[in-house]
């Protein structure tokens, strides 16, 4: 039996990223060999891991599912290294997965869904699987649940951008399929155009004071009297409001209407009332 010192155990360690008595462990069963040992820990599945998760995970999928009540959501970015696996069937199932367990335990961050579990299995062992089934470092990179009257999604992209939007409802079912086709194509618009918020009101204290110091400013350089900057200066917030407030933009599938008029005709036709409430909005990478 080959003596295993202190430096072979962690020559093994930088090598693969296992732990350190589980190197021990491997170079006794290799009897000092440590390429048997890097078998050894491969052959158990932490030598793999270790070595993957240390590579840099640029793609992957984004994922955003609601309940079958249409109550709550949960929306979930999960990493991989290529575009080749981020696109493959079996890793958006992952991710899929990955989402049902968070929504499952209304985990609000990675920590909390990595602990909830689905079928019995924890969602740290099915990143563990992921890595080694589509051999390339899994990452769960943010996760989001919310929980509202009302929730719809929306995916563009193949997973590039996912979107769960809120609403308030009243004399309307939120699993009515003529309200989540609503709910869809507001989701779509929150992907396609990228509110800064749902409403004027929303819109951040910090963020409108900038807007309108720089509408003041260019205002102030036509050199005509101060009230006439300052109606020039609102009326350039007023259209940042129209382009920015999710409420008020212009529909993108419907020029002639705003989502506001679009969200009033659809509770019109469902026979109740709708308010847009909130939005998640998670881009790949972002």
């Amino acid at each position: 039996m080959a003596a295993i010192t202190a430096s072979m155990v962690k020559e093994l360690r930088e090598m693969t990223g296992a732990g350190m008595m589980e190197c021990k462990k491997a170079l006794a069963e290799a009897d000092g060999d440590m390429d048997g040992a890097v078998d050894v820990l491969r052959t158990r599945g932490l030598a793999a891991v270790a070595k993957k998760a240390g590579r840099a995970t640029n793609e992957g999928t984004v994922m955003a599912i609601v309940s079958d009540d249409c109550k709550t959501g949960a929306c979930i970015e999960l990493n991989c290294e290529t575009d080749f696996v981020a696109m493959n069937e079996k890793f958006k199932a992952y991710a899929d997965r990955i989402a049902r367990a968070a929504l499952a335990a209304g985990a609000q961050d990675v920590e909390a869904a990595k602990a909830a579990e689905i079928d019995g299995e924890t969602v740290e062992a099915i990143l563990t699987d992921a890595i080694h089934v589509m051999g390339e470092n899994t990452q769960l990179a943010r996760v989001a649940v919310v929980e509202a009257p009302a929730v719809a999604s929306y995916i563009h992209g193949g997973g590039k951008i996912g979107v769960l939007v809120t609403f308030d409802v009243e004399g309307i079912n939120p699993a009515d399929a003529a309200f989540q086709a609503y709910g869809r194509d507001v989701a779509m618009q929150v992907a396609a155009i990228n509110p800064v918020s749902c409403t004027r009101e929303d819109v951040p204290a910090d963020v409108a004071a900038h807007e309108m110091a720089i509408y003041k400013a260019q205002a102030a350089e036509s050199g005509k009297p101060e009230a006439i900057q300052e109606r020039m200066a609102q009326g350039r917030m007023d259209k940042f409001y129209k382009e920015n407030c999710l409420t008020e933009q212009t529909f993108v599938k419907n020029p002639d209407v705003t989502v506001s008029q679009y969200t009033d005709a659809t509770a019109k036709e469902l026979g109740g009332t709708i308010k847009v409430t909130s939005f998640i909005r998670f881009q790949l990478g972002e």
